[in-house]
């Protein structure tokens, strides 16, 4: 569907408690009305649905929990959530209710808040925490579960990627081992993200996404640049593609959560300290190349290893997005279902932006700029670049100044409504914002489409 027009932010009213100390990231459950917030060594975990604590992990960290990530595909009345801490630990925590599945966050009789808590806002069990991972030499920076759940991915200070497997035998059963280390970074490592599995089984697209390989590992570093991993036909997770064009460090990434029209492997969304978002697509060989058993075949059968170790990727920069911060932008985020893009950071701005079926004039190249190709950009850092040839167009719809007063903005993410200010027949369906600050103040945004 065409971007709105344009778009309206209207603060509603912030989560409750205040946490007094600065949060670092909120992530929303991938189904239920649930919002993990880290700060300081623990996680407070609110209800969407009143806007208030649902729960909390406390005592399993030393030091500061900076990230963490929902274990998905579970049963709604069993949560497991993966915390990282700048102790070098991952933490793996579970929360269980034996009322029912309704009771972690779907709503029911038996739960007038639809949160899992009881009417005085306490959670009726504790999260305990099942298993620390680890390995790190240092801070772990970001945490990540595959689609699948399968794997988890971890990156830290000591410039490395650990790849985690559950090996478990059932759901209940955790037990994890390392499959691989992943240390071709030249500097810290500052976040991971699997790419999801947004296509089906109908064709076009969904063809060229098998192809390519069901689990996608990206990475953003300190050394500027994103690395693009996969796993090889022997078991071994190679990097394919390192995407090279930002002018400072990589904070964050994102992969494009909806299926596009046509189909397409999944862009993928960056956010740098040089105060630039850029989107990179995958340049994809035709299925006759492939079967060539060519250069630009995927992880066949047949291929020697040697080959397969030697095969790259090409990705190219296909579009910046217009310049709306002063600072590094520290926080993105990619609506799978409008498609518009969030993003805040050190100048505690919060802007977003839509993409227009409008393309780029290929004329503009010719007035003294180079093409961007490969991810090299063609104006300074932080200023409007010539869109590359083909790419279209991204407009910024809305912007709001001192989104949490004088403080530093460090995280930005798209989730569903569920608060009584929500019509009730949009609950679950109406999407809004929720930035986290140093201020300690976790803020909802109603967005208005016009």
């Amino acid at each position: 569907m065409p971007p709105p027009e344009s778009v309206k932010l209207v603060p509603l009213p912030p989560f409750k408690p205040d946490l007094y100390q600065r949060a670092w990231q909120s992530i929303p459950h991938p189904t239920l009305p649930l919002l993990a917030t880290t700060h300081q060594k623990s996680v407070t975990v609110f209800s969407l649905s009143t806007l208030s604590a649902h729960s909390a992990l406390t005592n399993g960290h030393e030091r500061s929990v900076r990230s963490a990530t929902w274990k998905p595909n579970l049963p709604p009345h069993r949560l497991c959530l993966v915390t990282g801490s700048f102790d070098s630990t991952a933490g793996l925590w579970r929360w269980s209710d034996d009322r029912g599945p309704r009771a972690a966050g779907s709503g029911g009789d038996d739960d007038d808040d639809g949160d899992g808590s009881d009417s005085d806002g306490k959670a009726e069990r504790d999260w305990e925490l099942i298993v620390v991972l680890d390995g790190h030499d240092s801070e772990i920076k970001s945490v990540a579960f595959s689609p699948s759940g399968q794997y988890l991915a971890t990156c830290s200070r000591d410039k490395s990627v650990w790849v985690w497997e559950d090996v478990g035998a059932s759901e209940a059963d955790d037990e994890w081992e390392t499959v691989a280390v992943l240390s071709e970074h030249e500097g810290d490592v500052k976040a991971v993200a699997w790419c999801p599995d947004t296509t089906d089984d109908s064709g076009g697209g969904g063809g060229r996404r098998g192809r390519y390989g069901t689990d996608v590992l990206a990475s953003a570093s300190y050394d500027n640049t994103v690395r693009v991993w996969r796993e090889d036909g022997d078991g071994e997770w190679v990097c394919v593609a390192v995407l090279e064009g930002h002018g400072g460090t990589v904070w964050g990434l994102q992969w494009e959560p909806r299926r596009r029209r046509g189909g397409g492997f999944p862009r993928l969304l960056t956010w740098s300290a040089d105060r630039t978002l850029r989107i990179w697509t995958l340049k994809e060989e035709d299925e006759d190349e492939d079967d060539a058993g060519g250069a630009g075949h995927a992880w066949g059968a047949g291929i020697p290893n040697t080959m397969r170790r030697s095969l790259k990727e090409e990705w190219e920069c296909t579009a910046v997005l217009p310049a709306a911060h002063a600072r590094d932008v520290y926080a993105a985020s990619w609506s799978a279902q409008t498609g518009l893009v969030a993003s805040t950071g050190s100048d505690g701005m919060l802007a977003v932006y839509g993409e227009s079926e409008e393309r780029a004039d290929a004329a503009a190249e010719l007035d003294g700029d180079a093409v961007m190709t490969n991810g090299h950009p063609t104006a300074a850092a932080g200023e409007d670049a010539p869109a590359p040839r083909g790419s279209r167009l991204w407009k910024v719809l809305a912007t709001v100044p001192a989104a949490h007063g004088p403080y530093e903005v460090n995280h930005v993410t798209w989730c569903r409504r569920w608060d009584a200010g929500c019509a009730p027949e949009r609950r679950g369906v109406e999407e809004m914002l929720v930035t986290t600050g140093d201020d300690g103040v976790v803020r909802p945004w109603q967005v208005v489409l016009s």
